[in-house]
């Protein structure tokens, strides 16, 4: 007899509706779009009980006197049942949740939420919950597995995955459903369901079909169809009993089957053709209710002419029969079998395989082929011979019997992983672009960096890619035709780059469109190799990379030239370019429980090719994987985990990662994040775009960015200890790049630099400071190691004014060592300096170290004096590299700006009357004399030029009334000039005339060094290149008016007088010499000079002497008070 279908009725207004039976199915339940929910004794209740639970609900669920609804305010309610008393909210998300479901004894809830994220919550204690990530896409249905081991999900993102609930993984995920962006957009709400009590199958409705699939082994054991079935299934219910399964589709009809036997029993069609959207069984009697989109509630009575009771007499017959067929055929293999089995691949875990093929394709999930027939085909015709296959009784009901089902369970669990219970492996991130959101949306964006945004759009209309421009100056905006259906994009300042996939028909290309290029002709398109496919792509300056399928790099220049290719150890996740450098990001292995295992190689891709990470791991969070690679604007490369963490390469620590920002701090609630869209080193930002609910933004409205700042992860940074060592050591870490640039012959601000290293010494002495305070005198000289020699003399200061004389005396034997290592540090360099003698170097590392080298007069002197000697010139960036040389390793940055003083390698003291123990000598024989004095003269350099003013050169200006000249940024180059003269000082303190007066502690600021280069001059004969300059200085005045400083006129002489043949260069430094050699006055002064060495020689040893007196003497004796006063500054 067919079952009767009462007359649909009224239930909610137009709009998705849901439905189902309390528990002892004396009445149905149903929620609607006008956000009610209605409780009616049966279709013809006039006066429904209704309840209000918001402005929309989504779904509903009931369990043992619980109402638990999903309503539009983006919260799962309780109300009781069937009172209707609000009861709490259990669990909220960042968007609605589209569908809710009870377990099978009521403890528990699962909600799938727009936001991606699927929660099983306590209905007892809502502070358990279990949050499951892994969708793309927000989450279409839900349902619980009969036995709380596993939760099944469908998706928007075209997968229904399987979880298992106790440690929240993914067992397996099938591709069965379309992609698409929202729910709204999905063909099928896909309410996918497990058969009762046993759980051996899932019922998951897919097109005009309904697949199930075997627990455990995942295996789609058949489907179930019906040529009455003539649009997509939207949904699935099970009979109570488990043996007959209904579906309802888009277009009203409704279906119901026999498992066991795949007869179609029921055929029902909506009288108005509405989609169904909701299907209740009755917990006991041949009743189904069921809801359309419009909102109405219908009724289907005896169906299947039964409740679903079988027989005692087939119960007991079909209990011997479950028995034979469980030990027998593959299930019961002996243990080599099932070793095999597992060595393949593990089905559950490994990588998801999914047997997306036609029914007859007969294979498990682990690869093997079965060794029995399990089953047939899925035809009208070939039941009666599946029925006599021993799969056949897998499909009947057991529930019963309950020996009948302890009988199945007992092998079932025996067999099911009794080998392995380890680690189980992750499976493999797959390739993406940073700054891209995923594939299957119709709009989204393809790259989003620092230069522009490249959107895609792919839906009925239109198939096409915008470009977007920051700067608008680089190009203009650009629309595209996107007919070869690109999907991987990058940009840059000089081009757009564009790679697809291959088809049947065509292969996979690489496009770009070079719009930078001088010439008319601005595209290129490369094909690939057969069965090879584009997986990640990336642009630097002049060059593009292409990673492959078949583990290549390709690499092009910007203009199409195939360039390098080598293999790379693992398939690719991500790349990403800048300059001349290219980060490629790798599986280099399989991860274990949740963890990616990841490589990473770093390449310099310029003249000097070179690799600087080899395959090294990249550190990622626990159970995170990748989300963004990329470089700062500054070309320090980072990426951003799942869990929001961005790292860093530190270059000054070995070339390891360190944590700089934790986007997860900043969010507010669990289910927001940052999508990484930037990194700024100076300043220091995070630029990103705060997504709610989602994990990337969508393309309209324009997403607007947000600005975050850096916290290294430092201990304690509530204390002001903690928060000052964080600051010191983020700001050293955040400009390890200027010492790359001035590596690699960049230009950049020199005052970033000393600005820098502004910041860290006055961090370095608050905390030493601080340190003072709490009696830690051995942690103030472990400060004092990372300051330079100007900030030791501050700390020397402040120790020996609060009285903290032990500490002022290790921290003057501190000094000392500094100074000599300075001194070793300049005799190397001089030496190299010597021995190149280049004028092109010279001002290239002027300019791209130090500035302010050419707009000093004495230093002008000795790179002069230099080229007379070498008298040749090689283009070489290597003296660039050369402040780094004999340093401490924990005070690179610290020290920068002591080194080009040092550098300069000839530093004069402005006053006539002293000589300068570091001159280098016209001859050159004696340079290490010369410097020896210098070794114990730096103990009391003055401070950097953020600090103080050298009181050397302001001695000289006082007395001397001299020009000042303002360098190109300013920087002092007279420190050693400072050391000396207090060194002569004291050695000669009776001589009153050499006092001069204490600096004003306040000036410490002071930036502008003042300079005396008429005395600086008159020191030193003049050069060949000086007397040239002088007669041709109008000539080059009268072609460059525009020069103004006097650095930019010796450049543009340094480039001319090089030009000139060797012989002519001889000529002027012969001329040079014959001038001096007559001048009178000039030989007068070389002979004061000589004179005057050897004084410096005696006072040298005096100066010697007086280091060594602490060493021998009590703390607190005289001569000890004297030094320590000295060392202060108590000079007034």
């Amino acid at each position: 007899m067919p079952a009767t279908q009462k007359p649909m009725r009224y239930g909610h207004t137009e709009g998705h509706t849901d439905v189902c039976f309390d528990d002892s199915g004396s009445c149905i339940v149903t929620c609607g779009s006008d956000g009610d929910v209605r409780i009616w004794e049966d279709l013809d209740d006039d006066d429904p009980k209704s309840i209000n639970v918001g402005e929309k609900a989504y779904s509903c669920a009931l369990k043992s006197g619980k109402l638990v609804t999903a309503v539009s305010n983006n919260t799962i309610q309780v109300h009781t049942f069937p009172e209707g008393v609000p009861d709490g909210i259990l669990t909220r998300f960042t968007t609605n949740a589209n569908h809710v479901v009870f377990n099978s004894d009521g403890t528990k809830i699962a909600a799938g939420s727009g936001d991606f994220l699927v929660k099983v919550v306590d209905v007892m204690d809502c502070s358990q919950q279990k949050t499951f990530r892994g969708h793309e896409a927000p989450v279409l249905s839900l349902s619980f597995d009969p036995k709380d081991v596993f939760l099944a999900s469908a998706s928007c993102d075209g997968s229904v995955r399987v979880w298992q609930i106790s440690d929240q993984t993914c067992a397996i995920s099938w591709p069965l459903l379309q992609k698409v962006s929202d729910v709204i957009n999905a063909k099928s709400i896909c309410r996918l369901a497990w058969q009762p009590k046993s759980g051996k199958l899932l019922a998951v409705p897919v097109e005009k079909s309904v697949k199930l699939y075997r627990r455990e082994t995942w295996n789609n054991q058949f489907d179930l169809s019906d040529n009455f079935i003539s649009q997509t299934l939207n949904v699935v219910t099970w009979s109570p009993c488990g043996q007959y399964l209904a579906a309802g589709s888009i277009n009203g009809s409704i279906i119901v089957w026999n498992v066991e036997t795949k007869d179609c029993m029921e055929r029902v069609k909506h009288d108005k053709g509405y989609a169904i959207c909701g299907l209740a069984w009755h917990p006991t009697c041949g009743q189904i209710a069921y809801t359309d989109a419009e909102g109405n509630l219908g009724l289907l009575e005896n169906v299947c002419n039964s409740n679903g009771k079988i027989p005692s007499s087939k119960v007991s017959s079909r209990v011997e029969k479950d028995y034979n067929d469980l030990f027998d055929g593959d299930d019961t293999s002996n243990a080599s079998d099932f070793l095999n089995d597992n060595t393949v691949e593990t089905p559950t875990f490994s990588k998801g395989i999914i047997n997306d093929d036609e029914d007859d394709d007969i294979m498990l999930a682990s690869g093997r082929p079965r060794q029995r027939s399990h089953f047939l085909e899925d035809d009208e015709n070939s039941v009666d011979i599946t029925m006599l296959k021993t799969g056949s009784s897998l499909l009947k009901e057991k529930e019963e019997d309950d020996q009948a089902e302890s009988i199945y369970n007992l092998p079932l669990v025996t067999s099911q992983r009794p080998l392995y219970d380890g680690p189980m492996p992750t499976p493999r991130q797959k390739p993406f672009q940073s700054g891209s959101t995923p594939l299957h949306l119709t709009h989204r964006f393809m790259v989003w960096n620092s230069i522009g945004i490249i959107r895609c759009y792919n839906d009925e209309q239109d198939n096409a890619i915008d470009v977007e421009f920051h700067d608008t100056s680089i190009h203009h905006a650009t629309h595209l035709s996107n007919t070869l259906n690109y999907t991987i994009a990058d940009l840059s300042h000089e081009a757009i780059l564009l790679a697809c996939e291959s088809t049947d028909e065509l292969a996979s290309k690489l496009h770009c469109l070079h719009f930078s290029s001088w010439d008319s002709s601005k595209e290129w398109i490369v094909d690939m190799p057969q069965n090879e496919d584009i997986e990640a792509i990336c642009l630097g300056q002049g060059w593009a990379a292409a990673a492959t399928s078949a583990l290549l790099l390709r690499l092009f220049s910007v203009g199409g030239v195939q360039k390098e290719i080598f293999s790379l150890p693992g398939p690719v996740v991500s790349m990403a370019g800048h300059g001349e450098q290219l980060f490629i990001v790798f599986h280099r292995g399989t991860g274990f429980d949740g963890d990616q295992c990841l490589g990473v190689h770093l390449l310099q891709m310029g003249k000097k090719k070179q690799q600087i990470l080899h395959g090294a791991p990249l550190p990622l969070t626990r159970k995170s994987y990748l989300v963004w690679v990329g470089f700062s604007a500054e070309g320090t490369p980072c990426f951003v985990d799942s869990e929001g963490i961005v790292r860093m390469l530190n270059r000054g620590l070995g070339n390891t990662w360190t944590p700089v920002c934790n986007t997860r701090e900043h969010c507010k609630g669990k289910s927001d994040h940052y999508w990484v869209v930037g990194i700024h080193e100076n300043p220091q930002q995070l630029r990103c775009i705060p997504c709610k609910g989602s994990r990337f933004p969508p393309t309209l409205p324009r997403p607007a960015v947000a600005v975050l700042s850096f916290q290294l992860p430092y201990c304690q940074v509530a204390t002001e200890k903690g928060q000052m060592e964080e600051q010191f050591w983020r700001s050293v870490m955040f400009h390890n790049h200027l010492d790359y640039l001035a590596k690699n012959g960049y230009e950049y601000e020199e005052n970033t630099k000393n600005q820098a290293i502004k910041e860290q010494q006055e961090l370095l002495l608050k905390m030493l400071a601080l340190s003072c305070k709490l009696e830690r005198e051995f942690r103030c000289v472990e400060l004092a190691e990372l300051m330079t020699q100007n900030a030791v003399n501050l700390a020397i200061k402040y120790a020996s004014r609060s009285r903290r004389l032990i500490l002022a005396q290790r921290l003057s034997e501190l000094a000392v060592e500094k100074a000599a290592e300075l001194a070793a540090t300049q005799v190397e360099e001089e030496e190299e300096e010597e021995e190149e003698g280049d004028f092109r170097k010279q001002l290239s590392a002027g300019y791209s170290n130090t500035p302010t080298e050419w707009s000093q007069p004495r230093l002008r002197n000795q790179v002069e004096e230099e080229a007379e000697d070498t008298g040749e010139a090689d283009d070489t960036e290597e003296t660039s590299e050369v402040p780094k040389h004999g340093q401490n390793p924990f005070s690179k940055s610290a020290n920068f700006s002591d080194v080009p003083a040092v550098k300069s390698g000839a530093v004069t003291s402005s006053n006539a009357g002293r000589v300068n123990p570091f001159k280098v000598s016209a001859n050159s024989k004696e340079p290490a004399i010369s410097v020896n004095s210098g070794r114990s003269a730096n103990i009391l350099d003055n401070m950097n030029k953020s600090y103080k003013k050298s009181t050397a050169l302001n001695r000289a200006t006082n007395d001397e009334k001299s020009p000042v000249i303002k360098p190109l940024v300013p920087k002092p180059k007279s420190k050693q000039a400072s050391a000396v003269s207090y060194f002569q000082k004291r050695t000669s303190q009776a001589d009153k005339t050499e006092e001069v007066k204490e600096e004003n502690p306040k000036n410490l600021s002071s930036e502008t060094p003042t300079m005396c280069p008429q005395n600086t001059e008159n020191q030193r004969p003049k050069s060949g290149f000086q007397m040239w300059l002088e007669e041709n200085r109008s000539n080059i005045l009268s072609d460059n008016p525009d020069f103004s400083d006097e650095a930019d006129i010796i450049k543009e002489g340094m480039l001319r007088f090089r030009v000139l043949s060797s012989e002519e260069r001889k000529a002027w430094t012969a001329k040079a010499k014959g001038g001096t050699a007559s001048d009178g006055a000039e030989a007068k002064k070389r002979k004061h000079v000589a004179d005057e060495s050897e004084e410096t020689e005696h006072q040298e040893e005096k100066a010697k002497d007086n280091l060594n007196l602490p060493k021998k003497q009590k703390p607190l004796d005289l001569s000890t008070n004297q030094k320590l006063s000295a060392f202060a500054f108590k000079q007034e």
